[in-house]
């Protein structure tokens, strides 16, 4: 396939535009579909290298990199060349299924999250023979004229065409927080991209603004891809790849342990140097979790899937298990909490009287404004229309998250006006006087007192409130600045009315009935969000505002984010620092958000999560995306990460105590049998058969109690399991020896044939056992569960007496072995519930 780096290398911001159109071979309104489809093939689809994937082939092999694959194919090369030929043709056979299977059920679990990852993917407006459409942004090619708005993300390194008011993020690629303006212009002499006025590039957001861009470079040829790879760098590992190293890192030390100690063994028995080595790479083998990469990987595959159905995408499915842990959520309150219907209710001046010039004043600055619109600018300009045909707009300051308000100078033929728009606290701080019968009046301390009463009460009656105001300017004041914002004339305040989500109410019941604590982190004064959650019914532990959280250095903050439930008249630098504190408290932290200042903290957070509707920054952000803006959407897919986590746990447990137990017996009977317990094929067949009956699962249910709290890993808990039910196994395997030696007088091929049996039967039939806390009678196991379970069982059973199991060195046993067996295994399955429920009432935690 092409590559990107066929991109047409050019300095395009130094070019005249005529004569990079003419390069490109491009036109200002775009591309046809058929050209665009010819430039994809030839330039390669718009990624960096970061995100490429690596052919199916490669990644099939990369199975076989493991190092106890490795070590089993080189055995089995060393056995071919020493004669022994069945071990070898059996062992290379159970190396390539084993990792066929693992593949297979991994691949198809990848593939299926894949698809739900592109049906949420971002896209950019295009145009295409000559109308706008939306498309994938891998599907964007040098030439295609893209329009962008507030909350974009810039979809290639393009050349600005035409601009409103645009303002880029670049932090990314520079490092600087402030965002920089943008616009048509002719910069021959520039000689960095980075510093170029009239060049946007591939990765970056829009602030606020709208543009038209002509894109000159895709995916590895953009500034971004050349430093993919440095950007693309691994994040630090979250709380489940922890938790899975930690696993690795337990297992493996018992692993060595047990290896060396078998070899040592062999060793002063002078027992055949590769019939040890064999034995001890099979013991190995049969002590790792070689299955758990799939079973993860399935299992999480598994849940994205039924998280789909409940609305819920996945975009990285590890996010999955960390929404089982998550134990705080922060959410913003508009649309979550309310139904985000926003609708113009009052408009009053600062007596709190019905102001006309109010209404008027506030419809010219939303509908003069280009930067970023908000659901208040829709409501504001539905409420009534007003005509506007004798303004003209001079000039705009875009609204940003730290100034909290958007200016526009407007124009009209007896002069120009500057209209403000924005926080009510901000406004009336710049404010030195106020719209009065007979003209302005100037501000004392007593009218501030009235005018902050009229607000504060607006507030509690639950109404977002935005305060308004102007100024007179002379006609020779060009353009607008920061600093015009100031002595202003206060017109009064533009009440919003969005009234709490019916569904909020359960939905926050049940989160907090399952151990997450919900807090609010919102834009919103303290006033109107407490009077939301009077009216959900969520009681308010402490409350903290943004001014107050600037004053506190991190460790303070940590000590106030774990009391106070609403965040209020939050910055995103805010926000991001509150995430960020609950998160050294050792909280797994969810948040919620929808808009551009929402990146920060859904970049920072464990799980972000964002929804369908949200701006491009967020989406890309956020690990989940909604596909309903809806807190009861949300607690679904919390169920679904804890099930997924229960699941994956069942695998481990199995994996840490059974199986353990086994292994551990064998390297014990080496110690006082003059032959092996078991031959290394028969060990890897074995763990081959059990890896099979593993196989379902992730489709397995889970119990009610085990959803009802944040679920983690917990190594202490996973250590004592192993130590308390793997000597259980231990013991009924020695019970197993003695009977075959003593009753049976069992030779090497009985003693090997009639433990197979009992070992694979024991491994398999626990899971009816450890898959549950409660008595396994009263939890209902997947039908896949117990028939794959008594399929496997039935082919260890059935082996013996096939022409297969001659050359694997097995023999029928007696027919009353089965008996004796039946009576060992009823007697081991009670064991092991009597241990099992003895541990979980005294070491485990509820």
């Amino acid at each position: 396939m092409p590559t990107p780096a066929a991109t047409p290398e050019i300095a395009f911001w130094r070019l005249p535009l005529a004569g990079l159109l003419e390069k490109l071979g491009a036109t200002a309104n775009g591309l046809s579909r058929a050209e665009a489809t010819a430039r994809l093939a030839k330039f390669g689809p718009n990624v960096t290298s970061g995100e490429r994937k690596r052919a199916v082939i490669l990644q099939f092999l990369a199975k076989f990199l493991n190092p106890l694959v490795i070590i089993l194919l080189v055995a089995s090369a060393i056995s071919g060349a020493t004669g022994d030929r069945v071990s070898f043709i059996i062992i290379s056979a159970i190396v390539l299924i084993s990792v066929t299977l693992d593949f297979v059920q991994e691949h198809r679990a990848g593939q299926a999250a894949e698809r739900l990852r592109d049906s949420v993917a971002v896209r950019a407006r295009a145009q295409r023979d000559g109308q706008t459409v939306d498309i994938p942004l891998a599907e964007i090619v040098p030439g295609d004229v893209v329009l962008l708005a507030a909350g974009d993300l810039i979809p290639g390194d393009g050349r600005v065409l035409e601009a409103k008011d645009l303002f880029i993020n670049e932090a990314l690629l520079t490092g600087e927080p402030y965002p920089v303006e943008k616009a048509p212009a002719e910069l021959p002499d520039q000689a960095e991209v980075l510093r170029a006025g009239n060049a946007v590039l591939m990765g970056t957001s829009v602030i606020s603004g709208s543009a038209k861009v002509l894109v000159c470079r895709t995916g590895q040829g953009t500034s971004l891809g050349e430093i993919a790879d440095t950007l693309a760098a691994k994040a630090p590992a979250n709380s489940f790849q922890q938790g899975t190293q930690k696993f690795g890192l337990l297992i493996m030390r018992m692993t060595i342990l047990l290896v060396l100690f078998v070899l040592l063994a062999n060793a002063f028995f002078h027992r055949p140097w590769l019939e040890s080595f064999l034995f001890a790479v099979a013991l190995a083998v049969g002590l790792t979790p070689e299955l758990l990469p799939m079973v993860v990987s399935v299992t999480l595959a598994r849940g994205a899937l039924r998280m789909s159905a409940k609305k819920v995408i996945v975009k990285r499915l590890d996010s999955i298990q960390n929404l089982g842990s998550m134990d705080v959520l922060c959410t913003d309150k508009t649309g979550t909490l309310t139904e985000a219907r926003i609708h113009l209710e009052r408009h009053v001046d600062a007596g709190g009287k019905e102001s006309q010039r109010v209404l008027e004043l506030a419809y010219f600055n939303s509908f003069f404004e280009t930067g970023l619109k908000s659901p208040l600018d829709d409501a504001v300009l539905e409420h009534q229309e007003i005509d506007a045909k004798a303004w003209h707009k001079v000039d705009e300051v875009p609204f940003d998250f730290e100034r909290r308000r958007v200016s526009v100078l407007l124009e009209n033929a007896t002069g120009r006006l500057l209209v403000v728009k924005g926080a009510p606290e901000d406004v009336l701080r710049l404010s030195e006087s106020y719209e009065a019968e007979g003209g302005p009046r100037a501000l004392d301390t007593a009218t501030r007192a009235g005018i902050t009463a009229v607000f504060e009460g607006l507030s509690k009656e639950g109404f977002r409130v935005l305060g308004i105001a102007s100024r007179s300017v002379g006609m020779d004041h060009p353009h607008a600045v920061v600093g015009d914002e100031s002595a202003l004339v206060f017109a009064g305040f533009a009440a919003f009315l969005d009234p709490p989500k019916e569904s909020a109410k359960q939905a926050l019941a049940e989160l907090a009935a399952g151990g997450v604590t919900v807090k609010i982190v919102t834009g919103d004064n303290e006033l109107v969000t407490q009077h939301i959650c009077a009216e959900l019914g969520m009681p308010v532990a402490g409350v903290l505002t943004g001014t107050e959280i600037q004053q506190l250095d991190d460790h303070a903050l940590q000590a106030k984010v774990e009391q106070a439930n609403l965040f209020c008249r939050m910055a995103p630098a805010q926000k991001n620092r509150v995430i960020l504190a609950l998160k050294q408290r050792g909280h797994v932290v969810g948040y919620l958000g929808d808009g551009i200042n929402d990146a920060p903290a859904l970049h920072s957070a464990d799980i972000g999560i964002s929804v369908e509707s949200a701006v491009d920054v967020a989406k890309a952000s956020a690990t989940m995306i909604l596909l309903e803006h809806d807190l009861g959407v949300l607690q679904a897919g919390v169920l679904e990460g804890r099930r997924t986590f229960g699941n994956i746990m069942k695998y481990i447990m199995m994996g840490t105590s059974s199986n353990f137990g086994n292994m551990f017996s064998m390297a014990g009977a080496a110690l006082f049998l003059p032959f092996l317990p078991m031959l290394p094929v028969q060990i890897l067949l074995n763990n081959l058969l059990y890896d099979v009956s593993e196989i379902p699962i992730p489709l397995d249910n889970v119990d009610e109690e085990y959803l009802a709290k944040p679920r983690r890993w917990d190594m202490t808990f996973i250590r004592n399991f192993m130590l308390v039910i793997g000597p259980v196994s231990s013991l009924f395997d020695f019970l197993v020896f003695f009977i075959l030696l003593k009753m049976f007088h069992a030779g090497a091929e009985l003693f090997h044939t009639g433990w197979f049996i009992e070992s694979m039967a024991s491994q398999v039939l626990v899971i009816f056992i450890i898959r549950t806390r409660r008595n396994p009678f009263t939890s209902r196991p997947n039908a896949w569960i117990v028939a794959c379970s008594l399929a496997v069982v039935a082919v260890a059973i059935g082996l013996p007496f096939t022409p297969a199991g001659v050359h694997l060195g097995f023999v029928a046993p007696p027919a009353f072995f089965f008996l004796v067996l039946a009576g060992i295994l009823v007697a081991y399955l009670l064991a092991v519930e009597g241990v099992k429920q003895w541990f979980f009432r005294h070491l485990a935690p509820a």
